[in-house]
């Protein structure tokens, strides 16, 4: 399988190395400063705070024109979606979007052919130590964790089983996602609030120590979550309709203080960027929900 990864941040960098060392005819697909870089010093890759950097030679290309691909992989911000279809209009080959999104698949098929698309989320993390990858290390707990791919239908069918294989033949937890669509809203649902809450504090810590601010996060993540067309997927975010706001806020208080939430911290136009189009269209989504109610 001939795969194009595009976008050459933490999360493609991360997946276009694993997929390299797996022996997968693997391209990065990077712009700007960030293709001087890679061009210049390689893919330079290192496991945790500490561990050795080590250069990856995988193939860099600043167009998706220059190659057939079999698998695309677009691993961007959401608000650049909208420019990564144009590109890929005239280019041949699946699509997989691995983001944050909750506009379901109605956008992407607006420029793609629906046989084309397939959604997907990320299970790695990681962070850029200047022109080093630093990802995140292998555990029990994030093994546990599988990169959920799906088909816009819900149905299954042997691309989706094509692609689980080759991330798990790589290493990569993954497991196919019958309503993948649903994934997507409920995660947006519940991580929406959060990052916001979170950036308007200057910090996870700094919001745990405004309960009034975590119980408006609080609120805001239920009514988003009751507006979602469908159940909860994943399930246990079924947890936070059930259990009352009063305990809630002390175990979110809880979270935001331990070292989980660090990477929660960022000052970043682009994160605050994405945040705010996926709030967007969550309120479209449940204005839309609401019309079809009524009628």
């Amino acid at each position: 399988m001939k795969v194009l990864i595009y976008g050459a941040g933490v999360i493609g960098s991360r997946y276009a190395s694993g997929l390299f060392d797996a022996g997968v005819d693997v391209t990065l697909l990077a712009r700007g400063a960030r293709l001087d870089v890679l061009r210049n010093r390689g893919l330079l890759m290192a496991e945790g705070d500490d561990g050795p950097i080590r250069s990856v030679p995988v193939p860099i290309v600043d167009s998706p024109t220059y190659g057939n691909w079999d698998l695309i992989l677009v691993a961007v911000r959401s608000h650049q979606i909208a420019a990564v279809l144009e590109s890929l209009a005239g280019v041949g080959g699946d699509v997989m979007f691995l983001q944050n999104w909750a506009a379901g698949p109605e956008p992407l098929h607006e420029i793609l052919d629906r046989d084309r698309v397939l959604l997907g989320f990320p299970n790695q993390g990681g962070v850029m130590d200047g022109d080093v990858v630093r990802y995140r290390r292998a555990s029990a707990a994030t093994r546990l964790v599988s990169m959920p791919i799906g088909e816009p239908d819900g149905q299954t069918t042997p691309r989706q089983e094509r692609v689980v294989a080759l991330f798990r033949s790589a290493g990569f937890a993954a497991k196919a996602e019958p309503r993948m669509d649903a994934w997507l809203r409920t995660h947006a649902a519940f991580e929406v609030p959060l990052g916001l809450a979170v950036h308007a504090a200057g910090g996870p810590d700094a919001l745990a120590e405004r309960p009034t601010a975590v119980r408006a996060m609080v609120d805001e993540i239920r009514l988003n979550l009751a507006a979602m067309p469908n159940p909860t997927v994943p399930g246990p975010f079924r947890i936070l309709r059930i259990v009352p706001a009063a305990l809630l806020v002390p175990l979110f208080r809880r979270f935001l203080r331990s070292s989980v939430a660090a990477p929660l911290h960022t000052d970043s136009p682009a994160v605050a960027g994405e945040l705010e189009l996926i709030a967007d269209q969550l309120r479209a989504s449940a204005v839309i929900r609401a019309a079809k109610l009524v009628t």
